[in-house]
């Protein structure tokens, strides 16, 4: 779908939008591979869990990014809260920094983010990413990048939906992300989305039975080539 972030129906919302955590109807895990332009390098490995309580849900998640010369490791904690019509969350990550020969480095990020439904078709959320401007490390003056996301997500029938974001970082142009998803059937769904900035256009499939999930993505990006991305899940129950 573009890479749209805030509006994610499974356990990942734990890293795209923790706000929108609380929305997951069951406690779920999931695992994920991101393989970028063909480059083990530059390839992601993912695991999250969204955990449902009496008084909201709880999030967990864990990724590493890079290889042995350069890698980079995030684990994270988070929670969720709906009051009314809107859903809110808080997370803190860990994330660390190594390359070799030059050692590693980490510090903690605090990210908010939230989920209003403006009406039984209409959501409109926001996702605002290292709040407190942290650094690489506390010997560097290099600061980790603050991202503000907002979007609008449009239930347009029982089928389909239609999502747009915008996402901000203080000294980059703004990306622009629009998608859709469609319920081919009850237990298949086919997405596509595109994005700006640098131009790029993705296609999904979807795959939903009992309580296993199934998702594969692949991604074209103009400049440097294609990624794919798998995921599974399973929904422990409520």
């Amino acid at each position: 779908m573009g890479q749209l972030r805030l509006f994610t129906r499974d356990a990942w919302t734990f890293f795209n939008n923790v706000g929108n955590l609380d929305r997951l109807e069951e406690s779920e895990l999931v695992a994920g591979y991101d393989s970028r332009f063909g480059l083990k390098e530059l390839s992601t490995y993912s695991l999250a869990g969204g955990i449902k309580s009496k008084v909201g849900t709880f999030g967990l998640g864990v990724s590493s990014f890079g290889d042995q010369f350069f890698n980079q490791q995030i684990l994270g904690i988070g929670f969720s809260n709906t009051l009314g019509i809107v859903s809110l969350g808080v997370k803190l990550d860990w994330f660390q920094t190594q390359i070799e020969g030059f050692g590693s480095a980490h510090s903690f990020l605090i990210s908010l983010g939230g989920v209003a439904e403006l009406g039984p078709k209409t959501f409109l959320g926001a996702h605002f990413s290292n709040l407190n401007q942290a650094k690489f490390s506390r010997n560097s003056e290099q600061l980790l990048p603050t991202l503000i996301q907002m979007g609008i997500s449009y239930l347009a029938s029982d089928q389909l939906s239609l999502s747009a974001e915008i996402e901000k970082e203080v000294e980059t142009k703004p990306i622009f992300r629009t998608g859709l998803e469609y319920k081919l059937q009850d237990w298949i769904f086919l997405r596509a989305g595109v994005g700006s900035n640098p131009s790029r256009i993705n296609f999904g499939l979807g795959l939903r039975r009992d309580r296993f999930g199934f998702d594969y993505a692949f991604g074209e990006n103009t400049a440097l080539g294609v990624s794919h991305h798998l995921s599974l899940g399973y929904k422990l129950g409520k």
